[in-house]
């Protein structure tokens, strides 16, 4: 065994020697060229229409005819459903006939009173009579008004036996059939719910640690899964300041407005979000790593731009590059907008396809001779072993 292991240092010794350490250094440049900068907020909600509303009736009766159902396109003010209305026919009959009533009976009263009143006024008859011919005019002219008001009232329950949509959308949801019967006591009883499908929302849950940076008017896209190849696009509306909190986790709702002219987005599918809290769009960019290069001395390198003077004192809001000028560095001030953490967009100083030093590359002649592959290792395909 130890006669083995001297064999395989004599075969290595030559290797080694041939392992120099000689450094090749390069500079790391970076173009300046321009870009869209964004930072994003990723939440999920739950899409639903900006309108909804529910149908009802106010009137009791038999449902006879139903023109819409399920997925059916409506207009405004088009008729939706009818309430059988022989009932409701005979009630507004009834109060035209007592209106009629009344009013014959508050025409009666009026003619004896101003005839009484006469008769008072020169002393005809007594004051007790006066005064009871005035209360009968008085309670005739009340009982006239309350049935014109309650033919009023006949009327309109008529009226109500035709449904009608309040506004251009689809129904989403049909709660009774023919031939049921509605009842409306203190709550209006339901026959559909219709949405507006050509305007959306998406109600998101975004986290107390995302909120701060969510603003209203931000742009925002999303996807759903029903359509996983498609990504909408919507923008914030409103953001709601009422917490949610789930098992410690809170959350706040954030409102994002889209159209939805093609009714592919539908009440109650799954979005995932994704907010652009910062967006810059055709700006110069630079990464954040220039700001940290300084110049070095590599004793020994060869064809590195050779460093200028270093700017003594940026004036306030101003950082330094160095810029490649040919054969020099030059340090330059710049002055920055957003950055993401990676790229900073720059607002002055810098011109599209300046070049800028970000740092240095030092390559050892031991990493090149790398390529030397140990006898022992296995060979490439292709070559002959000796």
């Amino acid at each position: 065994m130890k006669a083995k292991y001297i064999f395989y240092l004599a075969l290595m010794l030559p290797l080694l020697a041939g392992c120099g350490s000689k450094e090749s250094v390069t500079l790391d440049t970076v173009t300046v060229q321009k870009g869209n900068l964004s930072e994003t907020v990723t939440a999920t909600g739950t899409l639903e229409s900006v309108t909804s509303v529910d149908v009802g009736t106010q009137v009791t009766g038999i449902i006879s005819v139903l023109y819409a159902d399920y997925n059916s396109i409506v207009k405004k003010g088009e008729l939706i459903a009818e309430i059988e209305k022989t009932i409701l026919d005979a009630d507004l009959r009834s109060a035209e006939a007592n209106v009629e009533s009344a009013k014959l009976t508050y025409d009666y009263n009026l003619t004896n009173f101003n005839r009484d009143k006469a008769l008072y006024e020169k002393q005809l008859i007594s004051e007790y009579e006066y005064q009871t011919s005035m209360k009968d005019l008085k309670v005739s002219k009340a009982a006239y008004e309350k049935a014109q008001a309650d033919r009023v009232r006949a009327a309109k329950n008529l009226n109500y036996a035709e449904i009608y949509s309040p506004i251009d959308g689809i129904v989403i949801s049909r709660e009774v059939e023919v031939g049921q019967t509605v009842v409306s006591n203190m709550n209006v009883a339901n026959l559909y719910t219709i949405a507006d499908l050509d305007n959306m929302q998406v109600v998101g849950n975004v986290d107390e640690a995302d909120i701060g940076q969510v603003k209203v008017g931000q742009h925002v896209t999303f996807s759903v899964d029903a359509y996983p190849d498609q990504l909408f696009e919507g923008s914030v509306t409103q953001v709601r300041l009422n917490p949610t909190t789930e098992s410690n986790v809170v959350t706040y709702e954030v409102i994002v407005s889209t159209s939805n002219p093609d009714h592919k987005l539908i009440p109650g599918l799954t979005a995932t979000l994704t907010i652009y809290v910062m967006e810059e769009n055709d700006v110069l960019l630079l990464p954040v790593s220039a700001f940290n290069f300084k110049p070095e001395t590599h004793t020994g390198a060869k064809n590195l731009p050779e460093p200028g003077e270093a700017i003594a004192a940026p004036a306030d809001g101003e950082r330094t590059i160095w810029v490649v000028e040919g054969d020099r560095l030059v340090n330059k001030a710049v002055t920055t907008g957003t950055s993401n953490g990676i790229y900073s967009v720059v607002t002055s100083g810098l011109k599209d396809g300046d070049k800028v030093a970000t740092g240095y590359s030092v390559t050892s002649s031991a990493e090149s001779a790398s390529a030397a592959r140990s006898p022992f290792a296995p060979q490439p395909p292709g070559s002959k072993k000796k």
